[in-house]
């Protein structure tokens, strides 16, 4: 499926984005941390009828991390187009669930990009609020990066001091 490859080179490049840093009223934020690792895609089967017919098309992948995030994610993902041209957007959600530098609990992180011939870009945001466990009040970006087969990730984030 030519989507796929789109959705999974765009996934796999390197993206950047802003750390907020400002907390609630009331809630310091602890200084920003960085955890590094890498991690695994699979691709689930497509669901009924699998073939966009509205010019979207929809993908479910699984993560497994390891590195700082230690465990598993869902990603839920919505692309432009039918993977035939080199051009195109995505949109997604992930939620993770595991650990994040030993502290338990999980977030969901907000993936948007676009590609053309010569450019990409990719944002990755962990979405406010969504923070469980240990992992309440987070709050970051994810870098991806990609050599050869394997990916790579960097989580650049922020918890609020206990």
């Amino acid at each position: 499926m030519r989507i796929s490859i789109f959705i999974l080179a765009a996934a796999a490049l390197a993206a950047t984005a802003e750390t907020p840093q400002a907390g609630k009223k009331g809630h310091k934020r602890s200084m920003q941390q960085e955890a590094t690792g890498s991690f695994e895609v699979k691709m689930l089967p497509p669901a009924a009828g699998g073939v966009p017919t509205d010019g979207f098309a929809r993908l479910s992948l699984d993560k497994t991390f390891q590195g700082g995030l230690d465990g598993t994610s869902r990603v839920e993902m919505m692309a432009s187009g039918d993977g035939s041209s080199p051009s195109g957007g995505y949109v997604a959600l992930e939620r993770f669930t595991g650990k994040l530098m030993g502290r338990a609990g999980g977030f969901v992180m907000q993936h948007s990009g676009t590609m053309s011939p010569g450019a990409m870009e990719i944002n990755v945001v962990v979405t406010p609020g969504s923070g469980t466990g240990e992992l309440a009040g987070i709050s970051g970006s994810l870098i991806i990066r990609k050599e050869g087969k394997q990916h790579f990730y960097t989580l650049r984030f922020a918890l609020p001091k206990e």
